[in-house]
């Protein structure tokens, strides 16, 4: 049976120069959790990016943008 301890011995035999390349071929097996932990944190990162804006072109923005998604979600497609 396959133990953590045996592919460890294994590792401790890889060459160094070699070493990143196991390294990003682990980290493409791990779950996708990660990789969505990342995005969560690029997109908190935007946080606060219209505290520049007036109330006022703040609130025209977010009109807009309500418009903008109705046209183009709240439509009728034949398939």
């Amino acid at each position: 049976m396959l133990t953590i301890n045996t592919i460890l011995k294994e590792i401790n035999d890889v060459p160094v120069d070699r070493l990143e390349e196991l390294y990003q071929f682990i980290h493409s097996l791990t779950p996708k959790t990660k990789s969505t932990e990342q995005l969560r944190k690029k997109i908190l990162s935007f946080g606060g990016a219209f505290g520049d804006m007036s109330s006022k072109d703040y609130a025209d923005f977010v009109s807009q943008t309500k418009v903008t998604r109705a046209k183009l979600f709240d439509r009728n497609i034949e398939l």
